[in-house]
């Protein structure tokens, strides 16, 4: 009988011992929830620039014109797109009545010129006849103002001949510059008036971006620095401030900064919207890598650990990005160390082992 009481004593401490925690008294293991790796945040040389929008446009567009009045296109030599040098015949106009208008000009030339060697021929003896006493004053006189009249005479016939010229030379509409057709209105068999628009001429085939920038970032924007423009077209293209507009727009508040462009224009055409980065300067900055910033709600947060490898939530403010670095302006100390990747799955309080510590960037 006390042998089966002492088996029951037994069994009723092991049952106790089993469902009471405070009997069990080694401490329970905390796995970790992820493998991290970390790194400091470093100092980094980070551009400074101004974001805007803008369109690319011409450089300068000349319009070109015909000077001739009232003479028919015969022929039209470029179309849009043509690449085209200074003085290239871009049209003809029907030259056949001032050729004929230039012949007769010429021919009366030839008539003047006649005239006026007969004048002095005349002019030479009635000088030698009044040193012989044969000719008057009067008489000299006559004849000088006859040579004169005919001397007259050659040089406007001259002028006639010389503008006909010109007015043949007119037939042919030249480019006033080396440059690209952006318009042509110029058909054959139309006639033109004086100073109608023909052609438009992209000069030099340079185009340059008009950025509007805020009038707060005016003052900051330097001629010559340089700008990274990207076009509609995913062209990116390279260029430099040329000139800061001496007004802001009343209505808008903003002004234009003109950026001439570097390079090829490849698949950028004028008239194309275009967003680009004007570089002020490069300054320190302390960085993070971009995929240690996790975005909550609008809000940016970085996770450090601490020496017992767990980890909290900072809630930090971003500033630039260059290359896979993100400015931190707040929210961190230069000696905690960051998770580089995965805060997307961890929560503030969560243990984490350290795989090992990514080298900082100098």
């Amino acid at each position: 009988m006390k042998a089966i009481l002492g088996v029951l004593v037994s069994t009723l401490a092991l049952s106790v011992n089993a469902t009471d925690p405070k009997a069990n008294t080694s401490a329970p293991v905390t796995k970790p929830s992820l493998t991290v790796n970390v790194v400091s945040p470093s100092q980094l040389d980070i551009n400074q620039h101004v974001s805007a929008n803008g369109s690319l446009a011409a450089w300068q567009e000349a319009i070109i014109g015909a000077e001739a009045n009232g003479l028919k296109i015969s022929e039209v030599l470029v179309n849009v797109g043509d690449r085209v040098k200074k003085g290239d015949v871009l049209a003809v106009l029907q030259s056949d009545t001032l050729k004929a208008e230039l012949a007769q000009a010429e021919g009366s030339l030839a008539e003047a010129i006649a005239s006026a060697l007969e004048a002095r021929v005349q002019t030479d003896r009635a000088k030698s006849l009044q040193q012989q006493g044969f000719f008057s004053n009067a008489q000299l006189s006559q004849t000088l103002a006859t040579d004169a009249i005919a001397q007259a005479r050659v040089q406007s016939a001259r002028a006639a001949v010389q503008l006909q010229t010109v007015r043949l030379a007119q037939t042919q509409v030249k480019s006033p510059d080396a440059g690209v057709i952006s318009s042509r209105l110029a058909t054959v068999g139309s006639v033109v008036n004086p100073g109608a628009e023909l052609f438009r001429l992209i000069r030099q085939g340079r185009l340059e971006w008009r950025a509007e920038v805020t009038a707060s970032d005016i003052g900051r924007i330097k001629v010559g620095s340089p700008v990274k423009i990207t076009a509609a077209s995913g062209q990116v293209l390279q260029g430099k401030v040329r000139m800061v507009a001496p007004s802001v727009d009343a209505q808008t508040r903003n002004a234009l900064v003109y950026v001439d462009l570097t390079e090829q224009l490849g698949s950028a055409r004028a008239g194309m919207y275009a967003k680009g980065d004007i570089v002020l300067g490069q300054s320190k900055a302390m960085t993070v890598p971009q995929t240690a910033v996790v975005v909550r709600d609008g809000f940016s947060y970085v996770y450090t650990v601490g020496a017992d490898n767990k980890v909290t939530q900072a809630k930090v403010q971003t500033g630039r990005l260059s290359g896979d670095r993100q400015e931190i302006l707040s929210g961190l100390k230069s000696d905690e160390r960051v998770v580089v990747s995965g805060g997307a799955f961890l929560n503030s309080g969560d243990t984490v082992r350290v795989v090992n510590q990514a080298p900082a960037t100098k």
